[in-house]
């Protein structure tokens, strides 16, 4: 509590320190995400975000072996929320991944960490074995 100078009587109440709740109550445990199945939804929404071309998507693989997946989430005029990096689910990824339908690109590699590009991956379109010939054409005089 501080006195103000003009009023010694009067005394202001400072901000104090806010209390988190315990992680451990808030927050499914890692083991308990990584046994939980990846809802079709999921992937279809975390597959939507890496093929829009308006938000990067990288991987970085750190020293440890830990993977995370983030992308950028761009600004939306309607709320003014984004502007900033934001995290997708890392097994989903994963598992997009051992798929094959997102691959990685060329690696950024720093001391402590690897940053990759993460891209859908090209279908190849199937190419008829014999391309198509025009028959010839002959004038009749």
């Amino acid at each position: 509590m501080l006195a103000t100078v003009d009023r010694p009587s009067t005394l202001v109440d400072l901000p104090t320190v806010r209390r988190r709740r315990a992680r451990a109550a808030s927050a499914p445990s890692p083991a308990a995400r990584a046994a939980a199945p990846a809802s079709p939804a999921t992937t279809a929404d975390v597959l939507r975000i890496i093929a829009d071309p308006r938000t990067p998507t990288y991987v970085t693989v750190f020293a440890n072996g830990r993977r995370r997946y983030s992308y950028w989430r761009p600004i939306d005029p309607a709320t003014g929320a984004g502007g900033c990096y934001a995290a997708l689910p890392t097994a989903e990824c994963d598992e997009l991944q051992a798929s094959g339908r997102i691959t990685l690109g060329e690696p950024v590699v720093d001391p402590n960490r690897t940053t990759y590009r993460v891209r859908t991956a090209t279908r190849v379109s199937q190419v008829p074995a014999r391309p198509a010939v025009a028959p010839e054409r002959r004038r009749v005089a």
